[in-house]
């Protein structure tokens, strides 16, 4: 199936082209057809399989033209992940009138604050310093339509998880919420049942079992290192 029959609009379309696009991935053949519905999704994809376009895309469609926002908000663990996803919802929107902003820690606020005054629909952040912007006061999240939970897990493992459940309570009620991980641990399962309402699962390919991890100490003399260290895990 083309993309052309998936339902985007014709702005989007061309963004797609543009991009060189031409088939959808099995993610975005199955994703995008749920977030047109406007139904809550939860997407298990390793990386490299086309799932930023899978929920970018059907989003960047129904956002339409622009309005006081942001209405997309996404989050991602990383700076690197969030300047990623903000250049590929660049790219998919140029032929809309659609305005992306992305804000992470380790910069200055200046420019972000400066995206956020001139007004976005689109806002890809890192929990961090999205709670960083709440607390100035130069940002609301009243009017997000779309949520997008992009790398949970990833977020779980850094230790976000609190930050995210915050940030959900500022957002809009009604809305719709997608969760992309490869991964759903028992505290994902519960953000699941707190902040979507009856999502449809995509999974695509098997998912990872989560490993458990071990650390170990190697005691050493002042000025003296290991020669060597076996790394240990468990199954």
């Amino acid at each position: 199936m083309p993309f052309a029959q998936l339902g985007l609009s014709e702005p989007v379309l061309t963004g797609v082209r543009a991009a060189g696009y031409v088939q959808p991935t099995p993610i975005q053949l199955r994703a995008i057809p749920l977030v047109m519905e406007g139904r809550d999704l939860i997407g298990s994809a390793q990386t490299g399989t086309g799932k930023t376009a899978a929920f970018a895309l059907p989003i960047l469609s129904r956002l339409g033209t622009p309005a006081p926002g942001p209405r997309c908000l996404v989050l991602e663990p990383t700076r690197e992940l969030a300047a990623q996803v903000e250049t590929a919802f660049r790219d998919y929107a140029r032929f809309t009138k659609l305005q992306v902003a992305v804000a992470y820690g380790g910069v200055g606020y200046g420019l972000q604050n400066e995206a956020l005054r001139k007004g976005v629909d689109i806002l890809v952040a890192t929990p961090g310093r999205l709670l960083d912007h709440l607390g100035r006061g130069t940002l609301r999240l009243d009017r997000v339509q779309y949520l997008v939970l992009d790398e949970a897990d990833r977020m779980l493992d850094m230790g976000f998880l609190p930050d995210v459940k915050r940030i959900i309570e500022k957002c809009a009620r009604k809305r719709h919420t997608s969760l992309f991980s490869a991964t759903i641990p028992p505290e994902i399962e519960t953000l699941i049942r707190w902040a979507m309402h009856a999502p449809e699962v995509v999974e695509i390919g098997v998912r990872r079992p989560r490993r458990k991890r071990w650390h170990a100490i190697y005691p050493c003399r002042p000025g003296r290192r290991p020669t060597c260290c076996w790394p240990f895990r468990s199954s």
